[in-house]
């Protein structure tokens, strides 16, 4: 059996921000009409004030990173000509999704029209990567043991502690308002591809879904292209994380492979001990433990996401060429998630304007020098002009 590529690829979903207000923008119809040399990189979403990007095939986390700073600035430059901005966080901090208009195309009308206020209330941004896996059914092997670990990396991803103007006392909020779809959460356990076509199949025969793109799993194989897809994350606000995210993930299946090739393998958990730990990683992000069911005992977080880089990836980096990304994940577990920076932001101003601005600042941090340090020191003087303070 030949090698996964391991190749890489990334989908970020942004939010459109009017710097005035700090509220969301219905603008993706205005940038599509206006270049359309960008629709094959740019593409819209759901709603209006939401822009999708997605990168070309990467090989190495190096190469990942080079797109991704070339993808956001592109954003950037595009929502500048109306003097608009951009975000990178799991949900708005206060906006809401009653106030969104949907995306005048057929496939989001017909989304909503199936899902009725399910979709409406979609107004949620995450970050999706592909690692490269040709052979199918080691795909599925991938998948099913890669299941364990979308917890640990769920925790470092976290973005969404804010939901309409509420501080939740989530770290991932983005995550519960998904749940309420159809065919999401941790995937199940599947013997073999085949098993998989079948699932797919019968749900097509029965007008459930149209193809694999209507199966919103944390995990899926790609209805289109030869990868394993990751969903789980919210969206990473710094291009670092989303960056190491990619790497860690591109190890995992790495390291799946080689135990595979050697006729080793990891144990797979049923879907409810992994969907506990899910739970752990939404509530408290990397502040909280998580189980550790082998052992059958509640460890740190911080622990458990520190053993799978040095146990469970550490002997793959090197050969990988991804030491330098996945060691930044030390440092979000030094300085915390982008959740954890919003709650401190807020706590320091009371604003909910001053944490869109330190986002903003922090989306373009290695993209836009110039953005990041305006609205860094937007959001450390705290225009408190039409200050948002309602969340509780």
């Amino acid at each position: 059996m030949k090698a996964p590529s391991l190749t890489l690829g990334i989908e970020e979903e942004y939010q459109i921000i009017d710097p005035a207000t700090g509220e969301l923008r219905s603008y993706i119809t205005e940038i599509l009409e206006g270049d359309h040399m960008v629709l094959g990189e740019i593409k819209p979403e759901l709603h209006q004030s939401m822009v999708e990007v997605g990168s070309k095939v990467c090989h190495t986390p190096a190469d990942l990173r080079a797109e991704l700073v070339r993808l956001r600035g592109l954003v950037m430059d595009l929502a500048a000509r109306d003097g608009l901005v951009i975000a990178a966080a799991g949900t708005h901090p206060f906006s809401h999704w009653t106030e969104q208009e949907i995306t005048p195309l057929e496939r989001y009308v017909g989304v909503k029209q199936d899902l009725q206020d399910l979709a409406q209330q979609l107004l949620i941004f995450g970050t999706h990567i592909h690692v490269g896996i040709e052979d199918k059914d080691f795909l599925v092997d991938a998948m099913n043991v890669a299941r364990y670990l979308l917890p640990h990396v769920l925790a470092l991803s976290t973005s969404s502690p804010f939901w309409m103007g509420r501080r939740t006392g989530l770290k991932s909020y983005r995550s519960i308002v998904f749940r309420n779809f159809p065919r999401t959460g941790i995937p199940p356990i599947m013997r073999t591809y085949r098993e998989y076509e079948e699932l797919l199949e019968a749900l097509v025969a029965t007008k459930s879904v149209p193809n694999g793109s209507k199966i919103w799993w944390d995990a899926r194989p790609h209805h289109a292209f030869p990868t394993l897809e990751f969903r789980v994350c919210d969206v990473c606000t710094r291009v670092e994380e989303a960056v190491s995210i990619a790497a860690i993930l591109q190890a995992i299946v790495c390291k799946i492979w080689k135990l595979r090739r050697d006729n080793l393998t990891f144990r797979v958990y049923p879907s409810a001990m992994i969907e506990e730990n899910k739970w752990r990683a939404v509530r408290f992000g990397l502040d909280g433990n998580m189980i550790d069911f082998g052992k059958t005992k509640e460890l740190p977080t911080r622990e458990l996401v520190t053993e799978l880089l040095h146990w469970f990836v550490d002997d793959v980096v090197d050969e990988l060429g991804s030491r330098k990304e996945i060691d930044y994940a030390f440092q979000i577990m030094r300085h915390g998630t982008s959740a954890d920076r919003q709650l401190a932001v807020y706590q320091q101003t009371g604003d909910l304007r001053a944490v869109v601005d330190h986002l903003v600042s922090e989306t373009a941090e290695g993209v836009r020098p110039h953005i990041a340090e305006q609205y860094r020191n937007r959001a450390q003087t705290g225009d408190k002009r039409q200050a948002v303070s309602s969340a509780s």
